[in-house]
């Protein structure tokens, strides 16, 4: 899971389903699939922008796309998020995600990494307040002794 969550699209392959997408709005044709397919594609774009939108248009089609499909959308949106590291949303969405689907392997997966990397931002996190601690402490000592 950890390779899929650093693997990209081709820039080519993504001209191609943003050019299918637009050529059908154009057209006055609303595929949900073509735009599902765009929304994948934008997530595991390299610019975070992209993925940003990509997160949106899954937004949009979990409000307002087929109800048979949700349960896909909300896995795409746990792994978008994941990729912008906001994992606490991400969470939110696997656990959701395997409410409905318990036993899949898939979403456990990505639940176990965005575990991790809620538990690697947080000792990250922690070690740099605690650096920022130790120099405030060491320049109030330096400052008392003067």
């Amino acid at each position: 899971m950890e390779t899929l969550l650093e693997d990209f699209i081709s820039d080519e392959d993504l001209k191609t389903c943003e050019k299918l997408y637009n050529d059908e709005l154009r057209r006055g044709i609303r595929n949900p699939k073509t735009k599902f397919d765009y929304a994948w594609c934008l997530i595991r774009s390299r610019y975070p922008a992209d993925t940003r939108k990509g997160v949106l248009f899954m937004e949009d089609l979990f409000k307002n796309g087929d109800e048979s499909a949700r349960r896909d959308y909300v896995y795409y949106l746990a792994f978008g998020k994941c990729k912008l590291k906001e994992y606490s949303s991400a969470n939110r969405y696997i656990k959701a995600f395997l409410e409905i689907e318990p036993s899949n392997r898939q979403a456990k997966e990505l639940q176990e990494v965005i575990q991790k990397r809620i538990t690697r931002e947080g000792l990250a996190g922690a070690a740099i307040a605690g650096g920022i601690v130790a120099v405030v402490v060491g320049t109030a000592f330096a400052l008392l002794k003067k």
